[in-house]
């Protein structure tokens, strides 16, 4: 029986969870989620997962939330010979240093805006929200600058994490190649991976919800 994932698109973490299953040839049962009509906060979903949140991996009653963790857990279960998922020590560190900035303060970042403009109304995001959203892009671009991946030589699930939540969060702060050539030349090599484009569409359902919010009177 194919593993469950409970999805939204428009969430950049459920895209590199999709990304993942895709490269490394793993088959799951899809299931949407409509967070906007609060399914998410129905008791029968809290009890599978008290952060009502997605990415959400039901594994024949094995419950997992957080892409990291179920990315991790879908190549050593499903995969465990995908370069996705390094096995040298050092390499993993890397990995595991890239994957706590992703959730500390790259997704964080993206999501405080994302919040303030659907859950508190918010028409013009304050600038330090900004600031702080362009300086974790930043950092991006200095980890890109020491590798062609974001955590070594070869594309990991921390490249999957990171590009779902850059280019979902350049509606807010644009990636052009004179401000980030790194960051640009990553995404066009990003296109040429099986299913990105067609999975990272999922950007689009992002933005058509900021753009509802901030036009509602």
């Amino acid at each position: 029986m194919a593993p469950k994932l409970y999805k939204m698109n428009l969430s950049p973490p459920v895209r590199a969870v999709l990304l993942c299953s895709k490269i490394a040839n793993i088959d799951m049962e899809l299931i949407d989620m409509d967070l906007m009509a609060g399914e998410q906060m129905t008791q029968d979903y809290l009890k599978l997962n008290p952060q009502h949140t997605v990415p959400l991996l039901d594994d024949d009653g094995f419950i997992l939330a957080d892409s990291h963790a179920i990315m991790q857990y879908l190549i050593e279960t499903y995969a465990e010979d995908s370069p996705l998922l390094p096995k040298d020590i050092k390499s993993r560190a890397t990995l595991n240093h890239r994957l706590h900035f992703d959730t500390g303060i790259l997704f964080a970042r993206g999501l405080a805006i994302t919040k303030l403009i659907i859950f508190e109304s918010v028409k013009e995001v304050p600038e330090k929200y900004i600031a702080l959203l362009d300086e974790a892009i930043g950092i991006v671009e200095k980890f890109l600058t020491q590798n062609e991946w974001i955590a070594g030589d070869q594309m990991t699930i921390a490249d999957l994490s990171c590009v779902t939540n850059v280019t979902t969060f350049s509606y807010f702060i644009p990636i052009t190649e004179e401000r980030f050539p790194k960051i640009s030349a990553w995404i066009k090599r990003f296109e040429d991976v099986p299913h990105f484009k067609e999975i990272n569409e999922g950007v689009n359902d992002y933005i058509n919800v900021i753009e509802a919010a901030m036009n509602r009177d």
